[in-house]
């Protein structure tokens, strides 16, 4: 029998603008974001979803906020979970799709390169304001995916930030590509799903959900 999932949500103030400092400025916030979260509750996890925000705070720090004001055995964010879903699907060689300008995009691909995720091509969309990025057209981000994608030196495609609307391209460019399409939404649920064992849909979408943690999670 399934296990039942409660799934509570908290929100944090970020910049109108999609720079480095608008981003990082997240960081003050976090707490205060958390602990809005039922304080006598002991989650399973925890997570913060924001892919760019955790590049520039970094993932540890971001635990370290996140598990200083609620009582959680995990903190997750799209970041840790997308390397984690890379080691479980066997990748080592990424097409980047992204909406940001290059002084978010550029750290992002040296995080992944630094973690020994080489990324040959990447596309973005170069937006910097806030309210564009989840109006960016669905086609345009499947077709960037193809274009990163198609690069012979790719193993697999990233789809970065939570705020893409990814979920109903994933499994159209899977087939298309034949290579696993992960996007930050998709790996921030599969990291939650593993690290607190709630069930998955049977309909998830992309290779990734079919996946346990690595090893060495």
């Amino acid at each position: 029998m399934a296990r039942d999932v409660a799934l509570y949500v908290s929100r944090l103030p970020s910049g109108a603008e999609l720079t480095p400092d608008t981003i990082a400025q997240m960081e003050r916030h976090l707490p205060a974001a958390a602990a809005l979260l039922p304080q006598a509750a002991r989650f399973d996890a925890v997570a913060y979803g924001c892919t760019s925000g955790t590049t520039l705070i970094g993932p540890q720090r971001v635990a370290e906020l996140v598990s200083g004001a609620v009582q959680t055995r995990h903190v997750a964010q799209p970041l840790t979970a997308t390397l984690m879903g890379f080691a479980a699907l066997d990748v080592a060689s990424i097409g980047l799709v992204s909406p940001y300008i290059d002084s978010v995009a550029g750290p992002m691909r040296q995080t992944f390169e630094r973690a020994g995720i080489r990324v040959p091509t990447m596309v973005s969309f170069g937006e910097e304001r806030e309210e564009n990025v989840a109006r960016i057209d669905p086609a345009s981000i499947h077709a960037a995916a193809l274009e990163v994608g198609g690069n012979a030196h790719v193993e697999a495609v990233f789809l970065s930030c939570t705020n893409l609307r990814t979920l109903d391209i994933i499994e159209d460019l899977e087939q298309r590509l034949g290579k696993p399409v992960v996007s930050s939404n998709q790996a921030l649920g599969w990291h939650m799903a593993r690290l607190s064992g709630a069930a998955v849909a049977p309909d998830a979408p992309g290779a990734l959900f079919s996946k346990p943690l690595p090893n060495n999670a």
